[in-house]
């Protein structure tokens, strides 16, 4: 552990998984690499599927393409690091890097919530509104809202790194978490952190309530309509086509929301158990996201299928 007596230090040191055995170094590194080459190559696939076929330029698979860039860039900026610490014994973050890679995790996050709203908003005018979906939910009507899902964040995140930045560190620079994040970097501050606190609160609860309350809202009316359609097999065929999107949402928000609901109930977890936790929710839904646009969402599905048959035919035509 690294400690400085100076009142500005030029390095903060990465703890990791605390009370990990060196000997489990290189197997938690080798999984943490397989989970970023799962994520790095599930998420270009999903991109470079619907950026080269046609027939999924469409606005649900647009939304599953910023859903899929958001993924890909948080696993960029989190995991090389922490692969690298246990890969290579290297705990060190500088000053600044570590600034950046909390505005991004925190940035990222955000993004991710508010598009996810604009993927419930989707479904509700869907389901909701057939007949007008095509008039009201255009690609263009898409892109400008996942853009401005894009950049409502980038405001309010500045505001809270300049705050943090802002603060005075003087005691240690020794950071209990797998990358830099607002809470354990202001945590380190040697005055008085609540003002930064409450101000990191406030965007965590509006990123992630606020999108929250839009997607239950929706979905309470989607489950309204489909019980006044008067036929079971029109209710499986409705409710079917928001499976993924009801799967990936559940993905991200149930998690957080039952860690947040711990600590406000008063139950606190060990360090180790909550890093462990924390890693988990923020990326296993980046590695599973794409087996579920892949799965669960007919047409790609059928778009695979027709890849993989004509592969198979033309190797068959080679071979005869």
């Amino acid at each position: 552990m690294l400690y400085t007596n100076v009142t500005t230090i030029k390095d903060f040191f990465l703890v990791g998984f605390p009370g990990l055995l060196p000997e489990y170094y290189g197997p938690v590194s080798a999984l943490l690499f397989v989970v970023f080459l799962a994520i790095a190559v599930g998420n270009i696939f999903i991109l470079v599927i619907v950026k080269s076929e046609r027939s999924l330029h469409k606005p649900t698979y647009l939304i599953f393409c910023h859903l899929a860039l958001t993924d890909l860039m948080f696993g960029t900026v989190t995991l090389p690091k922490i692969i690298s610490k246990y890969w290579f014994n290297d705990s060190i973050v500088a000053f600044y890097g570590c600034f950046a890679q909390m505005y991004f995790v925190h940035f990222l996050g955000a993004t991710h919530s508010f598009i996810l709203m604009v993927m419930a908003l989707d479904r509700f005018i869907a389901i909701c509104a057939p007949l007008r979906y095509t008039s009201l939910f255009t690609n263009t009507t898409v892109s400008v809202l996942c853009g401005i899902s894009w950049f409502i964040p980038i405001s309010w995140m500045f505001v809270v790194v300049f705050d943090a930045l802002s603060l005075p560190f003087c005691n240690s620079n020794v950071i209990v978490q797998c990358y830099c994040d607002h809470l354990s970097i202001i945590n380190l501050g040697c005055e008085n952190v609540r003002g930064s606190t409450v101000l990191g609160l406030i965007g965590a609860m509006v990123s992630l309530l606020l999108p929250l309350g839009f997607i239950i809202l929706s979905y309470f009316v989607i489950i309204i309509a489909v019980l006044r359609i008067s036929s079971s097999e029109g209710h499986r065929r409705t409710l079917s086509t928001c499976t993924p999107q009801l799967l990936i949402t559940c993905l991200y928000y149930l998690p957080r929301c039952f860690v947040y609901l711990a600590n406000f109930l008063g139950y606190t977890f060990s360090a180790p158990i909550r890093i462990v936790v924390i890693m988990l929710y923020s990326l296993f839904p980046a590695v599973v996201n794409p087996i579920i646009y892949c799965f669960k969402t007919q047409d790609i599905k059928e778009n695979l299928k027709k890849r993989f048959l004509s592969g198979k035919i033309n190797i068959n035509m080679k071979k005869g």
